[in-house]
């Protein structure tokens, strides 16, 4: 892997260990030679994952909206893309990266994590989905997902897409081991 889109939140939250677990994560990718693929901006956990990548001699680029230049603060450190919308933005993260690595967020990181998931299924990509599971922030994420494949609405093929880790390094060991699942365009129409 040499390089991941980061999904994680612009916001910073009021426990403390959320920004300390992006700064690490940074610092850990750049360690490792991982480029950082990101939002582009230097607010909250997106911000941090930025700098200190950055700081550590990491190879860093920033993929933001034109509407979201001034009120996500840009940030002109890392090389930094322009693009006109969201699509174009998501669009760019897949097209740059090796996988996706998703930290603690809200809506936004929502979008982009099952966006990451349902491209898998379909296979218009093959690449590792990651959840940093830390502080047991998506434990009922999980939980969910769960549900959705005991519902049946998660296909036996597709239920291991996404890997999840409570520790960067183990779930870094299962991203490069990961093989891709059978696609719904390879699959049988009359099995679906």
């Amino acid at each position: 892997m040499k390089r991941l889109a980061v999904y994680c939140g612009s916001a910073t939250p009021a426990d403390p260990r959320y920004m300390e677990l992006a700064r690490e994560v940074g610092s850990t990718l750049a360690q490792q030679g991982i480029g950082v693929v990101y939002g582009g901006g230097r607010l909250g956990l997106m911000g941090a994952i930025a700098s200190s990548a950055l700081e550590a001699g990491g190879e860093v680029i920033g993929v933001i909206p034109e509407a979201l230049v001034r009120g996500e603060v840009a940030n002109h450190d890392c090389q930094l893309t322009v693009v006109k919308t969201m699509h174009e933005r998501k669009a760019a993260f897949t097209d740059l990266s090796d996988g996706f690595l998703v930290l603690p967020g809200g809506v936004g990181t929502m979008d982009e994590l099952w966006e990451a998931v349902s491209w898998a299924q379909l296979g218009y990509h093959a690449k590792p989905v990651g959840i940093l599971n830390a502080l047991g922030f998506y434990d009922g994420l999980l939980a969910f997902n769960r549900h959705m494949a005991e519902v049946g609405f998660v296909r036996p093929a597709h239920q291991g897409i996404i890997l999840a880790e409570a520790e960067l390094s183990l779930l870094l060991d299962r991203m490069r081991a990961h093989e891709p699942p059978r696609t719904i365009v390879a699959m049988d129409p009359t099995t679906l």
